[in-house]
């Protein structure tokens, strides 16, 4: 078989010292669309599925992690606007886990250097251990943002 446009990553391989999410969970506009009439733009849907693209910022915890690979934005395709997990922590940003994560590569051309860069997209997200819980059974399932 050969290499799918996007492939499926864990979400361990791309955050193996975990995720935080800083902000909200907020809609992709569609910059290729027209503008609406109040002067706003439609929120952007996923090519492959046809759902609506929210999106979240996330720090990487990875010591490692380069200084423009810290802040790293995942794109969440979804019927409906996803609710994050409750933030437990005494810091401002929530642990969390993806579902159904997949990255696709691109050359990022535009610093002095063309680099490789990842776009990250998912399925859900949860609280950190919950990924294989059916989103059904998540205490958060249901939830309005």
């Amino acid at each position: 078989m050969a290499m799918q446009r996007r492939f499926a990553v864990a979400h361990e391989d791309v955050f193996p010292k975990g995720a935080f999410l800083k902000g909200e969970v907020e809609p992709v506009q569609d910059f290729q669309a027209d503008k609406r009439a109040d002067g706003s733009r439609p929120q952007q849907r996923d090519k492959d599925t046809g759902l609506p693209l929210w999106q979240v910022v996330v720090l990487d915890a990875d010591e490692e992690a380069g200084k423009k690979d810290t802040a790293v934005t995942v794109k969440i395709a979804a019927p409906h606007q996803p609710v994050p997990p409750e933030n437990k922590t005494p810091f401002p940003w929530t642990p969390i886990e993806f579902v159904g994560l997949t990255a696709l590569p691109y050359v990022d051309d535009n610093g002095t250097r063309p680099r490789l860069a990842w776009s990250y997209k998912a399925d859900d997200v949860c609280e950190p251990g919950k990924a294989d819980v059916p989103t059904s059974a998540r205490p958060d399932a249901g939830k309005a943002a």
